[in-house]
């Protein structure tokens, strides 16, 4: 690869579904793309399994029409787990679109490797310095170090961003205090549970294809330390301390546990180090509003950085981006914040939600909430 071309190329660190739409959205305008992942394999887990109707008008725009068919549609949503219908919106993809992440990120990574973008895979970024006109990058892989020279690099590489940390990069966060376990389980027979709060905690159920996602959070228990996910046992206990019912005959296939600590990069951008989705703003999976905003962050990120690589004069087109779409997620993550009360927290929040429970019996509450859940008050 000769200089000149090494120096129009952008390095997308994280081939999540962030990175690989972001790797997409730069093919079309016919930018070179190599995309870092650390992983050696695509990831199998269902986690976010939500698409917004925003989010499924971009896929859409990306001829990813039969991802979209696969999905399961869902009319309604919630807030803080009060349920109510979604009102009709100004788009042929009203609604939710339920479909597991390994699913989307199947899809994206399809649609990058035919657009001619290089991932790869097993190689883990480690060192990050910025030059006048470029940027380098040293990243081990399975032969060794491997340095790639870039005219930008974007971080999509999740809450505890590599890119964010080597780039100096703020953030403004806040710890956990609270924690929630779910798992994806066969062989249960339990009815559904629509964002239950219950005597004892918060308990979720949803049973599709054979495969039940449980999620419960016990009220007043100490967050834990972990270095992976919870044992099977410890999600059958709290399960039976807030519902009463025993799980410990279904055989689990994803285990995983969540917390709420939140933050928000800085800023997106510091010279030619960019960052999109949980690497510049991360939150509870409430909604599937983290998946979603950070599918959009490419969305928008995209075309303002192809241009930016294929004309020099215009590096200002990148400028905009951090002025639009932090304060989309400011908003996501107060929305997260207000929603995780409204869920987790004891008796005390129930006067506020039974108040909420009124106002979004009214036609305008429900078509604001609607625009928020559909990421149309911020339409790219």
């Amino acid at each position: 690869m000769s200089p000149s071309r090494a120096d129009a190329r952008v390095v997308v660190v994280g081939a999540g579904p962030v990175g690989l739409l972001l790797a997409c959205e730069l093919r079309r305008a016919r930018v070179e793309t190599v995309v870092v992942e650390r992983l050696a394999r695509p990831m199998d887990e269902s986690r976010a399994g939500q698409l917004s109707t925003r989010t499924a008008e971009i896929l859409h725009e990306h001829g990813l029409d039969a991802l979209l068919a696969e999905a399961a549609h869902e009319p309604r949503t919630h807030f803080g787990g009060l349920g109510f219908a979604l009102t009709p919106v100004d788009s042929a993809y009203g609604g939710n679109w339920k479909v597991p992440q390994y699913r989307t990120e199947a899809a994206l990574g399809a649609r990058a490797a035919e657009l001619g973008a290089t991932v790869l895979r097993a190689h883990e970024l480690t060192t990050l310095t910025e030059e006048d006109d470029h940027v380098r990058c040293t990243v081990q892989g399975p032969d060794g170090p491997l340095t790639l020279r870039a005219a930008y690099v974007v971080g999509c590489d999740g809450s505890h961003s590599t890119v964010r940390r080597l780039a100096g990069i703020p953030a403004t966060s806040t710890p956990a205090t609270k924690e929630l376990l779910r798992a994806d389980v066969t062989g249960l027979t339990v009815r559904d549970r629509r964002f239950e709060r219950l005597t004892g905690g918060f308990a979720v159920a949803m049973t599709r294809d054979g495969t039940t996602r449980v999620m419960v959070h016990a009220f007043g228990t100490p967050l834990a330390a972990r270095s992976g996910p919870p044992a099977f046992e410890e999600v059958v206990d709290a399960w039976r301390r807030v519902t009463g019912e025993d799980i410990s005959h279904g055989t689990p296939v994803w285990l995983d546990a969540f917390d709420n600590a939140k933050g928000q990069a800085d800023t997106y951008r510091k010279g030619r180090i960019l960052l999109a989705g949980d690497a510049a703003h991360w939150h509870p999976p409430v909604g599937g509003q983290a998946l979603n905003t950070g599918l959009q962050d490419a969305a928008d990120l995209g075309p303002r950085l192809a241009a930016a690589v294929l004309d020099r004069a215009a590096p200002p087109t990148l400028d905009p981006y951090h002025d639009t779409r932090h304060p989309v997620g400011a908003r996501v993550l107060r929305h997260v914040a207000a929603q995780e009360q409204l869920m987790l927290d004891g008796p005390g929040i129930e006067p506020l939600r039974t108040v909420l429970s009124e106002l979004i019996g009214l036609d305008r509450v429900r078509a604001h909430l609607t625009a928020r859940a559909s990421n149309l008050d911020h339409r790219i």
